[in-house]
């Protein structure tokens, strides 16, 4: 059955809209909870509400019932993409005043941010409905079910950890700090202690070590090599996110993926398709988006609407599978210089449109569209109605970023892959970027820029770029700039607490144990 998980998010209408004020509150349900995790289909409702938590809004069409009282009321994936890529050398976004975007791609935000607020109350709440599902997943609760049920629900279970795993990475990456609830935390009268960054990766690290999945899953749902992914990028970053050397652990689960019978899509554009569910080949693990089933105006359908111009006379969004654009980002200037002649990763739409942005973000004129993600099918045809948003699912975890993680790792000093095996997993992205031989590098042009500025060619808007750049530390400071940085046409250094977000005002407020030293 194409997309189970989007089918299944229909049944979790049984979630009502709740209001997160603080992290005591366990998620409001409009039935009692006890009769929803009565019956074994009360347990894949919410899981697929669990899932779904990365890219819908509420319970309704478009987004309607809304889970939070938010600021900016938009789903996770549309804020993780604000906090990830537009602040960067990848995108730049269009209707900063109106949409109060401005913050965070000038590098000045503070701790009243919507869009961080907005991201910091999606994570949490996520993990509260994550926590949630787990206290009902005891024996005392499932003991009466028949066996092969008891046995779903204990497999459900280790998702939702995992899911509840890569909430926290996120607190992680984003705030390196958080207040930390689990299944076992009281759900009211309690104020929930601050984890600091080590011991966030501490508690993921150790979940990631005792979680067991299936090699195999329905798609949409997590397998042990998506787990793998995952702990491949986790220990890829611990030395900046925890100040902890893990790159022989990150070789050795990208290893793991390796080793699991993925092969690259030689038609790299069905990657990121309307028929992308199809290319499990290459994509390990995604957010399923179905128009029909779980249609949102946030998830791909921002990236989508949004990488189409609303008032280029060249660009038409039929071509893309859609029936409007929104125009809302295009790239900046120093991510088209990376690509050499023959990259067929350089999906740009030019035509009308100057490089760079010498007359500020909001020109839409200026800036060069990323065409990367399309709503069209393999042959060409929109996937869904163009009415009902889009309908291409987005890649979490794919082979080429597990390929440049290992390589990566081993430039680093990580053991368990020679230099000749991290070069050869590099060529052969490259390859196929190229079509042939002709974009391999020499192995004495592997080196850790050269990494970084592949990972920007193969993974950009892919929620990456932001925390690549910290890693390398080139994302504050000023050792590395491009146009508007800090607010400035040339760009220009900026403080390194931007290498992390504030924890909003309105929770330091609710949790005096939390503290935000560097704003």
């Amino acid at each position: 059955m194409k997309k189970i998980i989007a089918a299944v998010l229909a049944l979790a209408g049984m979630m009502a809209a709740g209001c997160t004020d603080d992290l005591n509150q366990t998620p409001v349900i409009e039935t009692d909870a006890t009769k929803v995790y009565s019956t074994p289909d009360g347990y894949l409702s919410v899981l697929a509400k669990v899932y779904g938590g990365f890219i819908l809004i509420g319970q309704e069409k478009g987004g309607g019932n809304a889970d939070l009282s938010s600021l900016k009321g938009q789903d996770l994936l549309r804020c993780l993409f604000n906090l990830q890529e537009l602040g960067t050398d990848e995108a730049a976004y269009r209707w900063g005043s109106g949409d109060n975007t401005d913050g965070l791609s000038y590098l000045s935000w503070d701790a009243n941010d919507m869009w961080v607020s907005d991201v910091y109350y999606r994570l949490y709440y996520n993990i509260a409905l994550c926590n949630e599902f787990l206290r009902y997943c005891d024996d005392g609760h499932i003991g009466g079910f028949p066996q092969a049920d008891q046995d779903n629900i204990r497999q459900y279970a280790e998702e939702v950890r995992a899911l509840r795993a890569f909430n926290y990475y996120w607190v992680l990456d984003l705030f390196g700090q958080g207040p930390y609830v689990d299944e076992n935390t009281p759900s009211t009268g309690f104020t929930p202690e601050r984890y600091d960054a080590r011991q966030l990766f501490d508690y993921i690290d150790s979940e990631l070590a005792s979680i067991s999945l299936p090699a195999s899953n329905e798609y949409g749902r997590l397998d042990s090599y998506a787990l793998a992914a995952f702990k491949s990028r986790l220990y890829l970053n611990a030395q900046s996110m925890a100040g902890v050397d893990r790159y022989s652990d990150c070789i050795a689960a990208a290893k793991e993926v390796l080793g699991g019978g993925y092969s690259l899509e030689q038609d790299r554009p069905k990657v990121f398709n309307g028929d992308n569910h199809k290319r499990t080949n290459e994509i390990i693990f995604s957010f399923v988006v179905d128009g029909s089933t779980s249609m949102t105006w946030g998830g791909t359908t921002y990236l989508v609407n949004g990488s189409v111009a609303n008032d280029n006379d060249y660009m038409r969004p039929t071509d893309y599978g859609i029936e409007t654009g929104w125009g809302s980002f295009r790239v900046k200037g120093e991510l088209v210089d990376l690509f050499e002649e023959g990259d067929c990763r350089a999906t740009f739409f030019s035509e009308g449109q100057s490089q760079y942005f010498t007359g500020g973000l909001e020109d839409g004129t200026q800036g060069y569209y990323s065409v990367k993600f399309t709503n069209l099918t393999d042959d060409g045809q929109p996937a869904c109605d163009p009415n009902d948003g889009v309908s291409t699912d987005y890649p979490v975890f794919r082979l080429p970023e597990v390929m440049l993680n290992a390589a990566e790792a081993v430039l680093r000093g990580g053991s368990g892959m020679s230099r000749s095996e991290a070069f050869a997993l590099v060529n052969e992205i490259r390859d196929r970027a190229y079509g042939d031989e002709s974009g391999r590098i020499a192995e004495s042009q592997l080196t850790l820029r050269f990494v970084l500025d592949e990972r920007a060619r193969e993974l950009y808007h892919e929620l990456l770029r932001r925390t690549d750049l910290v890693r390398y530390g080139l994302f504050t400071g000023s050792e590395y700039v491009w146009q508007w940085k800090g607010g400035v046409l040339d760009g220009r250094g900026v403080d390194s607490r931007y290498n992390h977000y504030p924890i909003p005002a309105s929770e330091l407020t609710a949790n005096p144990n939390l503290s935000n030293p560097e704003y």
